[in-house]
């Protein structure tokens, strides 16, 4: 009898283990299914607009098919999806030189590639410059912009994240060390005298990487550090997102956002924080925005304002491709960053054995860079770094506040192009 109890505990404790497991599976599993059941409807209305012109001949003297036609394509440029668009910059304009411009991997980790932008026809060597891309939710294709600006003047590189649910159980885990490790890596290769450009979410991992590879005496530590509206100091002018991070407790993240890849992916098993509740949880915050922006898409199209209709697709295409988060990765940056702010604080370990020192940087000049209106990173949060980076002398450290913009304004758009890369621009020629 006692062997049978014994037996029948044992079950029960294996199926109270798998019951989280069966849990976390469950809301990805459940998205799965919607976008399954919308793929006959998106099938159709791709199958409408391909053959348009074909079928109607002369579609655009009738308003009626006009607005169908507009119907299908604003619900197409709606969906979500899970593969890393084009950067498609095929050419840049260097001077009074249009340059092509071809993309190249030039070293592969299994959770992000080494993107390097290469110019073929180049009068003289240029700065070598490496964009770390946030890794929150959205592929490195959000900066396409940022790139392309950079590429007037330099040579770049960018992290290419992939998404957590195609990697392999086999890869290992990827944290928030991982990602200060490849920052590292990935710098080695661009090799001596190069620069890093943060934006968003990496700005920690960055400074992280920068001071450890000060006090190494790293031959490739960069030699400038442009730091975008990144959340060093999240007890500064706090957000919304800032107030979610400290009203909930770690375990609350845990239990709620962190969720199991389903079967039909490489990562199948894999636990991440899904890229689709990031972007429901962006767009919750400016919802009449968004909407009012399909509006005017539909409204575009059924007029026949083809460049207003591109411009609003263009952006959504980018906007609504979606990547997800290692549970690591995730729930370390919630803890470390938002809830705790430990870089700030001096309390920041790497790898659990040695505390990360700012103070060492000496031979990278700083520069931050903050929007007027940013509901995400606000003022003060990323001029947080000066403080933290004690041993540089004052005209190694610049900051920048851009009036009008929110986050994206930082990095992206005209106030970026007109007057925010002529900072990064000018520090970077100042010390290269």
């Amino acid at each position: 009898m006692q062997r049978n109890n014994n037996q029948v505990c044992g079950r029960e404790d294996r199926e109270s283990m798998l019951l989280p497991q069966r849990l976390e599976a469950m809301l990805y599993e459940a998205y799965q299914a919607y976008c399954d059941a919308l793929a006959p409807a998106r099938l159709g209305a791709r199958i409408a607009t391909d053959f348009r012109d074909r079928l109607f001949g002369k579609a655009e003297r009738m308003p009626m098919a006009r607005r169908a036609f507009a119907l299908a394509e604003t619900f197409i440029a709606s969906e979500v999806t899970h593969k890393r668009p084009p950067f498609a910059i095929r050419e840049v304009q260097c001077g009074n030189r249009t340059e092509p411009v071809r993309e190249e991997v030039v070293f592969s980790l299994p959770f992000a590639d080494l993107l390097h932008f290469a110019k073929d026809e180049v009068l003289a060597p240029q700065p070598k410059v490496l964009v770390v891309a946030p890794l929150s939710g959205h592929f490195a294709t959000l900066l396409h912009n940022t790139v392309e600006t950079l590429l007037r003047d330099h040579d770049v590189y960018i992290t290419d994240w992939k998404n957590a649910r195609d990697v392999p159980l086999s890869a290992g885990d990827f944290g928030l060390d991982d990602y200060t490790d490849y920052v590292i890596r990935f710098l080695q290769e661009l090799g001596p005298r190069s620069h890093v450009l943060a934006v968003c979410q990496p700005c920690v991992p960055v400074l992280a990487a920068v001071a450890l590879m000060s006090e190494d005496h790293d031959p490739c530590t960069p030699r400038t550090m442009s730091l975008l509206g990144g959340p060093i100091d999240t007890r500064e002018s706090p957000t919304a997102v800032n107030k979610l991070a400290v009203e909930h407790p770690y375990k609350w993240f845990v239990d709620n956002m962190i969720h199991r890849v389903p079967l039909r992916y490489a990562g199948a098993g894999r636990r991440v924080y899904p890229g689709f509740m990031q972007l429901s949880a962006f767009m919750a915050m400016n919802l009449p925005r968004h909407l009012g922006q399909f509006r005017n898409l539909y409204q575009s199209l059924a007029d026949l304002q083809t460049a207003e209709a591109e411009k609003i697709e263009n952006f959504y295409e980018e906007y609504l491709a979606v990547l997800d988060l290692t549970a690591e990765f995730y729930l370390e940056t919630i803890d470390k960053v938002f809830q705790k702010a430990e870089l700030a604080k001096g309390e920041l370990m790497y790898r659990g054995t040695r505390r990360v020192n700012p103070g060492a940087i000496t031979r990278t000049a700083l520069l931050t860079v903050e929007g007027e209106r940013d509901d995400i990173c606000a003022v003060g949060q990323t001029a947080a770094a000066h403080t933290l980076c004690t041993s540089l002398r004052p005209h190694m450290q610049r900051h920048h506040l851009q009036p009008g913009v929110g986050h994206y304004g930082v990095f992206s758009g005209s106030k970026w192009e007109k007057q925010v890369y002529p900072q990064v621009r000018n520090i970077i020629l100042a010390m290269s």
